[in-house]
């Protein structure tokens, strides 16, 4: 398959690449770059994209908060992190926070702590913590949650 399309064809593959799954601005322009689109051809294509609600990057942003949440049970720290490095803007990033609604973040944490930490079968206390709260903080959890957490099921685990 050669790599040269014309701006027609290079549109077609585009709605295509963009309803198949909610894509960002970022990654339909690194495509269009490997389909050897210049400059004003990349910035056509994309407007013609929006025009025609292929691509939305408010609708990019909360589709990928809730199932990075629901799916991999990602923290609000990490599903920012993750939004800030495709470019998404910070009015964008806190819409798509909004979609996860504070129950059931509480509830996702609970449960991915709870599980998280009966399966740490680390006998010595502090090398127990520290994995809990390294697993939990790498998810992106804020950290005063899983001190807290962490706290609360020693105490649980002693009595």
């Amino acid at each position: 398959m050669n790599s040269f399309c014309t701006p027609k064809e290079a549109l077609q593959k585009l709605e295509r690449y963009c309803a198949y799954q909610e894509r960002c601005h970022d990654e339909v322009v690194s495509k269009l770059y490997s389909l050897k689109m210049t400059s004003d051809e990349i910035d056509s294509i994309v407007v013609q994209l929006i025009e025609n609600n292929f691509l939305n990057e408010t609708r990019f942003a909360c589709s990928f908060a809730r199932g990075k949440h629901r799916i991999k049970h990602w923290g609000k720290i990490r599903i920012t992190n993750e939004l800030k490095l495709r470019n998404i803007s910070s009015t964008n990033i806190n819409l798509a926070l909004k979609e996860i609604s504070p129950e059931e973040y509480f509830e996702t944490f609970e449960n991915l702590s709870q599980k998280c930490w009966d399966s740490i079968l680390e006998i010595d206390t502090l090398k127990k913590r520290k994995r809990f709260c390294d697993y939990l903080l790498r998810r992106g959890y804020e950290s005063n949650l899983v001190y807290e957490k962490v706290k609360e099921l020693e105490q649980d685990s002693s009595s």
